[in-house]
């Protein structure tokens, strides 16, 4: 055998071993990559009763998961950003989390005026993008409308619509049939979210068999709620029906001191959280409030557990928007393990294939060819409303029997219809 020169004999060693260094490098390269986090930004309400729940539960869905070593050996690494409850903010914040964070998805919002804002980003950046908590009808209609563009947002909450037939629902069983009740007005703030909802209070409360006397919207900034309540009070109706978030603390304190002799019920965003007791000095005491999840319910086996970690991480129970947000960490993540990748395009695919079971019920998402694309689907089985009251500084469960934790009470000055025999 012929032997090679030293110069050549130095020259293959150096190719060898410029070979092993590249395919050691490479190989280190693809290990890390593989290592690396599944990074998903939270923009929240941080400050608001009911968005402060939203980065707390978020953060506590990544820790449980990070602790059983992640999704395929990747954690999940969240990037928290206040919005101050401004759309301005949510922007900016979405665009950093996009171009400089780097993130692979975004939990954002319950405010429906912000995630339409951000909708748009959404489609441009394709950012996979869910809300935990806001309502409007139009999020899941613009991803139907222009599918292509807008498939990207998913409505990790239930419509307006979906909400309404809610609380028609708790409505006809505990104050029709149980007390009743024959009359309403309904009273919301003048919202997104709240166009839709009263619609559909006005479609659903007749035929449950509470007829509409008047429908009152008002200014989310009114501070003074009794000529709203001395107009409700002269049409003299059995209860009044609610679609508030913005506001809460305000008609509920004035509605306990001027003590109207007429029930609440309906959507009430802030009484959901557990500091609403204390916010309101237990003026809440009676008030009805539709949930898809809370505290000391088994809405699956799954919400209990969550909302006792919740209360021992944080000292109180989260908000509603606490346990879409807690779900949506889990799901996310679920998808990028089915889809195998943190590719945008993939990851939608695998999100519409969802179906977990999550603390509010069993997760689906409404198909492209249903009207509203990508928001929750509502039904037995799946996603479904109860029906909250506070009563001694405690939120429970009144209805539907299955779930329920207490039973309906009002205070003395309240005229809660005639029981049923």
């Amino acid at each position: 055998m012929r032997k090679l020169a030293p110069a050549a004999t130095r020259r293959l060693v150096r190719v060898l071993l410029a070979s092993t260094i590249l395919v050691g490098s490479h190989a280190v390269t693809s290990s890390v990559q593989a290592a690396d986090p599944i990074r998903i930004a939270v923009i929240a309400e941080a400050q608001a009763l009911a968005g402060a729940s939203i980065p707390q539960a978020a953060q506590l869905a990544a820790d449980e998961i990070n602790a059983k070593g992640g999704i395929d050996g990747r954690m999940v690494e969240l990037v928290t950003y206040d919005n101050k409850s401004s759309a301005a903010d949510s922007v900016r914040a979405f665009q950093r989390a996009a171009s400089e964070d780097k993130v692979h998805a975004v939990i954002a919002s319950y405010i429906s005026e912000v995630v339409l804002a951000l909708q748009p980003w959404s489609a441009r950046l394709k950012m996979p993008f869910i809300t935990p908590g806001a309502a409007s009808n139009e999020i899941p209609l613009n991803v139907h409308k222009d599918y292509a563009r807008n498939k990207y947002s998913f409505h990790g909450y239930l419509t307006s619509k979906a909400q309404s037939q809610a609380v028609c629902d708790a409505a006809k069983a505990i104050l029709v049939e149980g007390r009743q009740m024959k009359t309403a007005v309904i009273m919301s703030e003048d919202a997104a979210w709240t166009k839709p909802l009263d619609e559909g209070y006005k479609e659903c409360l007749p035929k449950v068999g509470l007829q509409v006397l008047d429908h009152i919207r008002f200014s989310p900034s009114t501070t003074d709620f009794s000529p709203i309540f001395s107009r409700i009070e002269g049409a003299k109706p059995d209860v009044i029906v609610t679609g508030i978030s913005h506001v809460g603390v305000q008609p509920t304190v004035q509605w306990r001191s001027q003590q109207l002799p007429i029930p609440m019920i309906g959507i009430a965003s802030q009484a959901t959280n557990a500091t609403f007791w204390k916010e309101t000095n237990g003026a809440t005491e009676g008030v009805l409030f539709e949930m898809f999840a809370a505290p000391g319910t088994n809405v699956t086996p799954k919400t209990a557990p969550f909302a006792e970690a919740f209360k021992a991480k944080y000292g109180n129970y989260p908000s509603y928007a606490g346990y879409t947000a807690y779900d949506e960490v889990y799901y996310i993540a679920d998808a990028v393990r089915r889809a195998g990748s943190t590719d945008p395009d993939k990851l939608v695919e695998a999100l519409e294939k969802t179906d977990w079971e999550g603390t509010l019920g069993r997760i689906q998402f409404y198909g492209r060819d249903d009207d509203f694309t990508h928001s929750i689907k509502y039904g037995p089985g799946l996603v479904s409303g109860m029906m909250m009251q506070w009563q001694d500084g405690k939120q429970l469960a009144v209805w539907p029997p299955n779930v329920a934790n207490g039973k309906l009470t009002f205070p003395s000055f309240v005229k809660a219809g005639t029981p049923a025999n």
